[in-house]
């Protein structure tokens, strides 16, 4: 499970690359946009902010969902949906980006989806 963490070779994205403001886009439309970037225990992952799509709350993707990145465009595109970004544990405040056992549950969530084969542009 620990691939959740990390990006993917495919990904596009360098070491170092700040991704804060990019529009995050799952298979089915438009998520949100980056707020920020975080890595606690080892665990890198997203804190997307979803504006109204899901009431104004933020959401955290793990980096290893992040199977694209176009820096002209500044997106990411992540290999889920919307719906099952919107059914991962709810992220609540900041504190829990720092509490290994939510962590650990937003990875074993994302870790059990099934594949997506990835479109072809």
């Amino acid at each position: 499970m620990e691939s959740i963490w990390s990006y993917t070779a495919g990904s596009g994205h360098v070491e170092g690359q700040d991704l804060t403001g990019c529009t995050v886009v799952a298979g089915d439309g438009t998520i949100g946009h980056v707020d920020r970037q975080a890595e606690h225990f080892g665990m890198r992952h997203l804190v997307v902010d979803t504006g109204v799509w899901v009431f104004g709350r933020s959401v955290l993707v793990p980096v290893g969902m992040v199977r694209g990145f176009d820096p002209e465009a500044r997106t990411v595109t992540v290999a889920c949906t919307r719906a099952q970004v919107k059914a991962a544990p709810r992220f609540r405040t900041d504190s829990e980006t720092m509490d290994r056992d939510y962590l650990a549950s937003v990875g074993e969530y994302y870790h059990r989806l099934p594949p997506r084969e990835d479109s072809a542009d």
